[in-house]
């Protein structure tokens, strides 16, 4: 199974959305670029829902069959390890192998040795095609690496086989995930670590690397852009080197994970990969469900009421929403609207404060945070807020679509200005696969 050069990861914390996101890739293939949807969901999204991974299988599956979608489509094993792979193999085709937990714990000297050894023809001076700088590894370099990534990369293949024991190595895609470690990946580490992959007989065809700056959930990017510009052009050569040096698949490309909203490196990243004819894999989660509340407060009536009282009742269990996603949100809570005086917003200063438009006045992404790890709340509504998903339909599939279309697959994969929802497309120059 080959994924295609760019692939768009869609998250959707209730399974109602399969549609609507889809329609969004299909706005773009009618401009010439084809975009392969991958729905994702994390085991703890599953729990917290109270769905199970089939459930995410049957979406796509109705999506593509309802919208008559006739190219590749998958499903994602989202952050999976040892202990959460088995519930989803049989409904997944790709499986994103999150090894945080092992990233900087020490191997075996025996293995540290051995590595160091294997790679030993790549010492003295190494030069990436594409990197306009040689790198000096010696045999601190190469220990260094290894001490900080082969056990993390040697639990990936244990995953990986496990999964291969399942359903075969023809039938899958897989990911892995370092994008958790402390700091970013230097390109020298980058290859090694990719030459500790293909030691370990695992065909990757994604990565998610860490990049500079934060990648926090569903806000914009915080960082350098011109470092993160070099850092990303660089990782595109030395994927492009390592799969041909270490003979891992061609389609090798870049995942990036919590990339929706990123706004301010979306011109980056479609001019690194249109320049150097790279693929993407671009993972987003939670927006949906964001756009599925800026969706019932539009609508008014018990949509705008159910909006507001997941504000409110979110605000009394901060904690606890907050716990899990401590690394990828920045709330200051100072800066959050009281709850009553959401109770008193309109929908339209609901939404407002919800949706991602940084020149609106009204817009406070400090409540926004807070909304997007909220989910939790309206899954304990139960029939609630599954039915308002049903009645308030034309407005949620709306902003879903045109959220996903005009704010994202436009400035990334066919290099146009970003628009908001009442912006109809223009045909500019898109990158042609």
């Amino acid at each position: 199974m080959k994924l295609e050069t760019y692939s768009f990861g869609m998250g959707d914390r209730f399974g109602a959305e399969g549609s609507a996101q889809l329609r969004a890739l299909q706005k773009a293939e009618q401009q010439g670029v084809l975009i392969i949807p991958v729905w994702n969901k994390s085991n703890r999204e599953h729990i917290t829902i109270g769905t199970v991974p089939g459930d995410t299988r049957h979406e796509a599956d109705h999506a593509v069959r309802s919208n008559g979608w006739k190219h590749a489509y998958h499903v994602d094993a989202d952050h999976i390890g040892i202990a959460t792979v088995g519930r989803f193999i049989d409904s997944s085709d790709f499986f994103t192998i999150d090894v945080a937990d092992f990233i900087g714990v020490p191997p075996a000297k025996e293995t540290v040795r051995s590595f160091v050894e294997a790679m030993s023809r790549f010492k003295g001076t190494l030069s990436i095609p594409g990197i306009d700088r040689p790198f000096a590894v010696t045999d601190e370099t190469l220990k260094s690496v290894a001490v900080k990534y082969l056990t993390a990369i040697a639990e990936a293949g244990k995953v990986y086989r496990a999964i291969v024991d399942r359903k075969g190595a023809d039938a899958i895609i897989p990911e892995i995930s370092v994008d958790e470690a402390g700091a970013p990946q230097t390109p020298e580490e980058l290859f090694f670590i990719l030459a500790a992959a293909a030691q370990e007989k695992i065909p990757l065809q994604t990565i998610a690397p860490k990049f500079t700056g934060s990648f926090l959930k569903g806000i914009d990017y915080v960082g350098n852009r011109d470092q993160f510009r070099k850092e990303f052009e660089d990782d595109l050569a030395v994927l492009a080197f390592a799969a041909k040096t270490f003979g891992l698949p061609s389609n090798l490309k870049l995942s990036v994970h919590s990339g929706s909203d990123k706004f301010s490196i979306y011109s980056i990243i479609h001019r690194a990969i249109r320049k150097s004819g790279a693929g993407l894999h671009l993972k987003t989660a939670g927006t949906t469900w964001l756009e599925e509340l800026i969706g019932l407060a539009s609508a008014g009536g018990e949509g705008l009421n159910v909006a507001k009282e997941i504000y409110a009742a979110a605000m009394k269990r901060y904690d606890e929403l907050c716990a899990p996603y401590k690394t990828v949100i920045d709330i200051d809570r100072k800066k959050l609207p009281k709850p009553e005086t959401v109770t008193g917003w309109s929908g339209e200063e609901y939404v407002e404060a919800l949706r991602h438009d940084q020149s609106c006045a009204g817009y406070n992404l400090h409540f926004r945070q807070l909304v997007h790890v909220a989910y939790k709340i309206a899954a304990e509504m139960g029939a609630r807020y599954s039915g308002l998903l049903k009645e308030c339909r034309k407005e949620i599939e709306e902003n879903v679509t045109l959220n996903l279309y005009e704010r994202h697959v436009r400035p990334i994969f066919l290099g146009q200005e970003p628009g908001s929802p009442s912006v109809q497309s223009s045909k500019t120059s898109a990158v042609k696969v």
